[in-house]
Parts: structure tokens; C-alpha cells; sequence
């Protein structure tokens, strides 16, 4: 054995001292084959909750005898002494409830294994079927746009990307305020079909994410696709030649239209900030700046900062500043629950990185892993149990004991400033709003040099920042930390169907609606990616139910492309009646909870954000395109020459 080789197994031992064993032993079943790995004595107990629970509750023994023949399988399948097979989707269930000391059902089998890998998620259009001059348009180049772009490109369907930024990524590319990153587990935050080993933190910053996503650009080919500093104005869909005709605007102003056969929106929900109207905010002398417009060249070092707002972005914002900054006033909006996680602060190890990179099926097995436990597992203590005796506080049982878990952490988080708890302690169902993991919030909100104020801001005068209730702050710099035009879906594009009418004139300022979130009647050929209700308010990651959409997506134009169709529009009926079923859902559920607002709602009091669906319920509502839900036209002759 030459040294490189040498050096390559040493540096296998070392790191499988390191390795989290719950998830070994899963790789080990699956490079042998010996389902010994998944029986006693080396099944795991139960972790804590959250817990990675490295050791598996294994004694040492068992321990080295785990790391001992994952070397040697690894050796092995690295000489070709051993070809695994690939568990079925019945044996992941089997394989995964092991590991985690619970039982998987078997209903997520399928599920599992497209998570993993081993079911592809690709469309496979024959080049024969795709017309001469088909065009599809893109609309952004963040997450959903890339993975878009991705799966298009291993088609010979001709597609372009229009992104309003000079790069993409997205909000990945616009958010840099201090402490941006991930609020969902880093490795869940990467595509199937691209799993990064690369992260260095268990919940990454965001400049790790930009990382993987220009990667992502570079190894699949589809930068070249992008015409960056292009925002679309309008899209008219014309019903004469089942085209969309498409007028854009470049960074100088210019315009311009092109058609496309197909157009995607992936502008996603988080594009637009959301400016209050606050008097006096424009005449400020100071820097201000929305988290997702953040200066880098402000330098908060002695200053006196604002921040207005207190949701995802502030928690993370607030005390990634504080030492920095002389003295730091939070106007919070309303309070919130947050959520420890033992990993949230946790770097990974170079040698688990190695693991992820080098170990057959490890890093697959692991994100496995996290997607189950922060997936699914939740969403039952989320639905609402109409005899619960106290809906005041909590949904049902389960909603309240983490209620109370919760509870003692924010109260043993604050310590001796019992004079904030009012102003901490949420009077509304865990959950109700999206679940925010504490970055040391509430800690931070203790200090000495930062003040909790819990009325809404009234006006800014010179530099000062009232309060309704008369508070006052002198400040130098304000940092609006107050989220995005969530409910105004792909505003301020106008969208114009085959009637005349626009998108927002079907759904009104903030009553967005979609059937299965992709796709609205008197639209056709028009599909979202992230649209409205595809948010899943229990937890997981936006990456899963975008690779469920972009695969419907190809679905339907594969069933244009080889039926001789011209354009698809989704039945009438079929639309009003999933919104239906989905509005009933919804109203089961903690978001339709009267006790707090949030960005999930609109004025009226509906839902337009969250889904209320298990992962595998909406997995299985848009894992195939049933062309009977549509309506068709008929490719006409002159349709069929080159738009």
C-alpha cells in the first residue's frame, strides 16, 4: 500500500472517532448488507430531543467495535470487495426508526428514499418530443430558481433565467446584515440530489449557503443561462399563439420582451422588504437600513443602534451586535417563542466533514436523520383538539407541554431580570407564529447595554425614536428588522391570463392562492415555485417542497411536449376545491389560532402562507400530474413553428 493510501486510511480512523454512531451504524448496514448493525445489543436509545445523541447510548466497547468495522467496510467498498445494495424504501423506514429509537411509518418509505438518493426525482422528456423553438422562462436565480434550472437542464428544453440582482442566491445574496444564516439544520439546507458535505456549522451562516448555491450554478452548468440585472414589469399570456410575452427592465432602465412556450415564477416570498410607513423615518440623519438591504460599510462599533422589529432576522441580528454597538434598543412587536437547539451554535468537525465527504451513504443517512426530526414529527401537537380545556394558551396536550418546557427555558434564560418576563413570555401557543431558534436572545435582552421596548414605534424626530407609550431613544444608526411583503405574492410583477385579468386582481392585495400552491386557473402554461400555502409552518426546510414542485413542474411540460398541447390550464373546479379542502385544513390548525398575528395571515383572517400538510401528505398530493385536472388546447400548425 503506498503512502497516500496509508495516509488516506489513517485519516479514516481518526475520523471515525468522531462519528455520530447512530448514523454508522446505518452506513454500516447499508455497505454490507448485515442487518446486525440494526438489532440489539447495538440499536440505540433514545437521545434527547433535538440531540444528535452522538454515541447512540452505546457502552465503549460496542462503540469501537462500530467505529472498527466501518473501517474495515469502508476499506473495502473503497477496493471493491464489497458492492452494496440499496435498501428498499420498506427497509429505510426500518433502517432510519432504528437510529432514532422510534418508529418511522412505512408510508414515508418512498419519501425517505428520494431524500436519500436512492429514487430520483428527474423527468425524463425525450429530446424527439421537444419542439423546435420551445422556450421556458425562469423568473429569479435564488433556491427555487436554481433548482428549476437544474432539473431543465438535463433536458434539450431551451430555457433562460431573468434575476433583478447582479448575482444570484437570492435572499442568500441580498440578506449580509450580522449573524444572517440558516434557522433550519445546515445539511437539511442543501438539495437531494446535492448533498454539501462542506458546512462548517451545524446551522450554517448565510455566506456558506451563497457558497453551496454559486457552486451549484458552477457544477450544473446553468450560470451561463442567467441574465442577471434583468426584472420582469409584465407578463401577458396570449391566447392567439399560447405564449407568454414577457417585458423586462435592465439596471439602465432599458426595456424588452421575449416569449416563452412555459413561464416559472421563482421569486419565492422572502424578495421584497417590507418598509413601515413610520413619520419621520425618511428625514433620519443616520444610516437606516432593512436587514435585507444591510450596509456593510456601516460600522456599528460605539454607536447607538435601533432595531425595529423582533421576528426571525432581529433574533438573529440583535446579539450578533451588541458588543459591538455602545448600546442597542430593540422595539419589539410582539413577542416571541424561541426554541434551543444543542446544534445551533455547534461547529462541524473537520473530521466529520471528512466523514460526510469520503463515507459512503454517511452524509446521506445524517440528513435523513435531521429531516425527520425536524420535519413531521411536530405536526400533530400543531393541529387543534376541540375538547383541550385551556385553547387560550395551547392547542391540545402535546402543544402544552412544550408550552411549559418552553416556558422554564425562557424564565431560566432571564435569570434574575424577572422584570422582563412580562415582555418575554408569549401569551399565545407555542408555535402559533414560526418557530424561532434562540440565538442567545433572550441573554441578550438581559444585558445592561440593551433596552427591550414593547410598544410600537409612533415617529422618529431628528434622532430620536418614540414610542406610542412615550419612550424615547437616541440613536445613531436604525436597523429595520421588519420582515417582507409576504402576503403580496410576486408583487410588483404584473401577470395578465387569458382573460385579461391580472393575478392580482384574482387574488386581491394579499389572498394569494394556488392549486397545490403551483398553479391558478386562467393561467396557463404559468407555474410557482414557493407559492402561496406551500410554507411548512411545522419545521423542515424550504429545499423539500421545492423539489416536489419543480418535479410536478416538469411533469406538466412533459405532457405538453409529447401530447401535441399547447397549453394546460388547471380546471376551475379542481382549483376551488383543493382551496377548499385546504382552507378546512388550515382552520384545524395553531395558525388559525386568534391570539397573535402573524405574517401568515391576511386582513381577513385566512392563511395564506403556511400549509397545513404533512411533508408526505403534499408529497403525495404533487408526486404525479394528472392531466385530468387540466384543461388542454391542441398545438395548432402555426403554433408549431418557432416562437
Amino acid at each position: 500500500m503506498g503512502s497516500s493510501d496509508d495516509d488516506s486510511s489513517d485519516a479514516l480512523r481518526d475520523a471515525l472517532a468522531d462519528a455520530n454512531l447512530p448514523t454508522l451504524l446505518l452506513v454500516l448496514c447499508h455497505l454490507t448488507g448485515d442487518q446486525k448493525w440494526i438489532t440489539e445489543p447495538y440499536r440505540p436509545s433514545k437521545g434527547k430531543p433535538l440531540d444528535d445523541n452522538d454515541t447512540a447510548g452505546l457502552p465503549d466497547d460496542l462503540r469501537a467495535e462500530v467505529r472498527s468495522a466501518a473501517y474495515d467496510a469502508v476499506l473495502a467498498y473503497r477496493a471493491g470487495r464489497i458492492t452494496p445494495v440499496d435498501p428498499t424504501p420498506e427497509q429505510v423506514t426500518t433502517m432510519l426508526g432504528c437510529a432514532l429509537a422510534e418508529t418511522v411509518p412505512a408510508e414515508y418509505g418512498a419519501l425517505l428514499s428520494e431524500e436519500m438518493g436512492l429514487m430520483s426525482r428527474d423527468v425524463d422528456i425525450p429530446s424527439d418530443s421537444v419542439s423546435e423553438g420551445f422556450r421556458v422562462v425562469i423568473i429569479g436565480a435564488g433556491l427555487s430558481g436554481l433548482c428549476t434550472a437544474i432539473k431543465l437542464a438535463r433536458t434539450d428544453i431551451d430555457f433562460v433565467i431573468l434575476e433583478k440582482d447582479e448575482d444570484l442566491g437570492g435572499t442568500w445574496l441580498e440578506n449580509v446584515y450580522p449573524g444572517c444564516g440558516v434557522d433550519t439544520p445546515s445539511h437539511l439546507y442543501s438539495f437531494s440530489f446535492a448533498p454539501n458535505p462542506k458546512y462548517s456549522r451545524y446551522f450554517a451562516k448565510r455566506n456558506e449557503v451563497e457558497d453551496y448555491l454559486q457552486g451549484l450554478a458552477e457544477s450544473y452548468d446553468v450560470r451561463s443561462r442567467i441574465q442577471f440585472q434583468t426584472e420582469v414589469v409584465r407578463a401577458r399570456y396570449e391566447n392567439d399563439s399560447a405564449t407568454w410575452q414577457i417585458e423586462t427592465r435592465d439596471a439602465t432602465g432599458q426595456r424588452a420582451e421575449l416569449s416563452a412556450n412555459v413561464l416559472i415564477s421563482a421569486v419565492g416570498m422572502v424578495n421584497r422588504p417590507s418598509i413601515p410607513p413610520i413619520p419621520g423615518l425618511a428625514d433620519f440623519s443616520g444610516p437606516v437600513m432593512h436587514t435585507a438591504a444591510w450596509d456593510t460599510s456601516v460600522d456599528l462599533t460605539g454607536k447607538r443602534v435601533a432595531v425595529i422589529g423582533n421576528g426571525a432576522s432581529a433574533m438573529q441580528l440583535v446579539p450578533a451586535i451588541a458588543d459591538d454597538a455602545q448600546r442597542v434598543t430593540v422595539f419589539q412587536r410582539s413577542k416571541q417563542w424561541a426554541v434551543p437547539h444543542p446544534n445551533y451554535h455547534r461547529t462541524v468537525n473537520e473530521s466529520v466533514r471528512y466523514l460526510m465527504a469520503e463515507v459512503p451513504f454517511y452524509l446521506q443517512w445524517y440528513r435523513l436523520r435531521s429531516f425527520w426530526n425536524f420535519s413531521d414529527r411536530l405536526h400533530s401537537s400543531l393541529q387543534i383538539d376541540p375538547r383541550w380545556p385551556h385553547p387560550e394558551r395551547s392547542v391540545n396536550e402535546a402543544n402544552d407541554r412544550h408550552r411549559v418546557f418552553l416556558t422554564k427555558y425562557i424564565k431560566a434564560q432571564l435569570g434574575d431580570r424577572t422584570d422582563l418576563l412580562d415582555a418575554c413570555l408569549p401569551d399565545y401557543p407555542p408555535y402559533g407564529k414560526r418557530p424561532l431558534i434562540d440565538n442567545g436572545w433572550y441573554a441578550t435582552v438581559s444585558r445592561d447595554d440593551v433596552d427591550l421596548v414593547t410598544d410600537a414605534v409612533e415617529r422618529v424626530e431628528g434622532n430620536t425614536v418614540l414610542s406610542s407609550a412615550g419612550a424615547a431613544a437616541e440613536v445613531d444608526v436604525i436597523a429595520l428588522a421588519t420582515g417582507f411583503k409576504t402576503l403580496q405574492f410576486l408583487w410588483p410583477m404584473e401577470i395578465i391570463g387569458r382573460s385579461g385579468r391580472t393575478l392580482r386582481e384574482e387574488w386581491g392585495e394579499d389572498d394569494a392562492r394556488a392549486y397545490l400552491g403551483v398553479t391558478v386557473s386562467d393561467f396557463p402554461n404559468f407555474f410557482l415555485v414557493n407559492g402561496p400555502n406551500t410554507n411548512a409552518g411545522h419545521g423542515g426546510s424550504a429545499i423539500h417542497p421545492t423539489e416536489f414542485q419543480v418535479r410536478y413542474i416538469l411533469q406538466a411540460i412533459k405532457y405538453l411536449l409529447s401530447n401535441d398541447v399547447a397549453s394546460i390550464e388547471v380546471d376551475r373546479d379542481v382549483f376551488v376545491e383543493y382551496n377548499r379542502e385546504l382552507d378546512e385544513a388550515l382552520a384545524q390548525s395553531i395558525w388559525s389560532h386568534t391570539g397573535m398575528t402573524t405574517y401568515y395571515r391576511n386582513q381577513a383572517g385566512r392563511i395564506v402562507v403556511s400549509s397545513p400538510w404533512t411533508y408526505v401528505d403534499y408529497w403525495t398530493r404533487i408526486r404525479n400530474f394528472d392531466q385530468l385536472e387540466y384543461h388542454s388546447e391542441a398545438l395548432q400548425p402555426e403554433s408549431a413553428a418557432a416562437v
